[in-house]
């Protein structure tokens, strides 16, 4: 039980035993939530890859980049073969069909011509004001944009003692009814925070995440920001710390219950590494080709629907 990835099986447990059952408002899909929890892994420790099921490393290494490198169209993504965010620019697409007298397609479909037509994925694939965006080009009232990456790094190396080294992706003038009609983003902003810190020669990261997909989304999260701690501690010329992360609403949906049952059943196996290339000296420099995982043996894939909850909620 010692093993760190018992952290993230007990909360499984918890919500099971304790979850409130809560239903999403715009697609009718069930979960079971508990409020305010956190884990912690200690990244000298080995990468904390969960073992319990397969976590889709090629994803998270893309999604990662992805948000890195400020970028908001999902092209990039269906060009490397990755398709965790085709939903909802498909739901947004699919959305305005009649409206707008667009073909109805199918998902298929839609992500096919993101992939070979470029001025339909320019027009499609695009989701404003998402992470990579906000990290580093956070629109401002006069029309300046503030990278609030290149900012961190930056203050670390001016004032290592700083309290202050937040990237925030929380943006009320984009978000639910907060927003305007036309300003408002059709995505939820899941992972809304993260914060720096160095101890005594050593980065860590904490993560505020208001709502959390434990089954799905989380195994992918840990694995995305403990690669962004490990990352930004390189950069920065410091040990990497810990990865925390703290959660709001933390929730299994009701049809993926079944697989975590069959995942709570499994016994953790010892962490991968990460092994980052020696030229990742600057924020510019991170490309995927600078990452290599070693030595991850997880148990097999456990698959699952993904429920595309939350976000805009139109009343009409």
């Amino acid at each position: 039980m010692d093993h760190p990835e018992y952290q993230y099986l007990n909360l499984l447990k918890d919500v099971l035993d304790n979850g409130f059952r809560k239903v999403d408002r715009g697609t009718g899909d069930a979960s079971y939530s508990v409020f305010g929890r956190q884990i912690r892994f200690d990244l000298s420790k080995g990468f904390p890859l969960l073992t319990t099921k397969r976590v889709y490393w090629k994803g998270v290494l893309h999604e990662l980049y992805w948000f890195f490198s400020g970028q908001s169209n999902i092209k990039y993504l269906v060009d490397n073969n990755v398709h965790i965010w085709d939903d909802y620019p498909y739901k947004i697409y699919h959305s305005k069909v009649k409206s707008e007298k667009l073909k109805d397609i199918t998902k298929e479909g839609f992500i096919e011509k993101i992939h070979t037509d470029d001025k339909f994925a320019k027009k499609w694939g695009n989701l404003p004001k998402i992470y990579g965006e906000l990290w580093r080009s956070w629109p401002t009232r006069t029309g300046r944009t503030i990278d609030q990456l290149a900012w961190i790094v930056q203050e670390i190396k001016d004032d290592p003692n700083a309290h202050n080294l937040i990237v925030n992706s929380w943006n009320p003038e984009y978000l639910y009814t907060m927003a305007t009609l036309e300003d408002a983003s059709r995505f939820p902003i899941c992972h809304n925070m993260y914060q720096v810190n160095i101890i005594n020669g050593k980065l860590s990261l904490q993560l505020y995440q208001r709502s959390a997909d434990l089954f799905l989304g989380v195994p992918f999260n840990i694995a995305s920001y403990a690669l962004l701690t490990l990352i930004l501690a390189r950069i920065t010329g410091y040990k990497p710390g810990e990865f925390v992360h703290t959660f709001g609403d933390a929730h299994i949906y009701e049809n993926h219950v079944e697989q975590v049952k069959e995942e709570l059943t499994r016994e953790p196996r010892p962490f991968p590494e990460i092994k980052l290339d020696p030229t990742l000296k600057t924020l510019d420099d991170f490309t995927p080709d600078k990452i290599e995982l070693l030595n991850y043996n997880p148990h097999p894939t456990l698959k699952a629907e993904l429920s595309v909850s939350g976000g805009f909620f139109d009343k009409k």
